[in-house]
């Protein structure tokens, strides 16, 4: 099952959800509504070959909590992921068998063709 994780408050997953392909075939996670579970954190992470590729740097907990400032390991980043869901990287997309991570306009791109086949 194709799937997409995001978070219905963010404007930028607003707007890729509004732009999908009429006839793709997603199932909508809601990250707020409904947190990610180790075993679907485990599931991105076999995708996509690290937590650190899934954490949001942008986050603002990871700002007023002074992360930056720290050598975080790869538990580390899994810890803070399934801690709190702003941690997430999103929207992510899990396309037959394949992650797309981010809102970056190449990764978006590469989703929205990745559902167009």
């Amino acid at each position: 099952m194709n799937k997409i994780y995001y978070l219905a408050s963010c404007d930028t997953c607003r707007k890729i959800i509004k732009g999908l392909p009429a006839n793709h075939n997603l199932e909508f996670h809601d990250i707020r509504q409904n947190p990610i579970t180790e075993a679907e954190l485990e599931e991105m992470y076999k995708l996509a070959g690290s937590y650190e590729a899934l954490f949001s740097k942008k986050a603002q907990l990871y700002k007023s909590m002074d992360l930056k400032n720290k050598a975080l390991s790869e538990a580390d980043f899994k810890k803070y992921i399934l801690e709190h869901y702003t941690f997430l990287s999103r929207p992510v997309f899990i396309i037959d068998g394949k992650i797309y991570i981010g809102n970056s306009q190449p990764v978006t791109l590469q989703a929205m063709k990745a559902l167009e086949k």
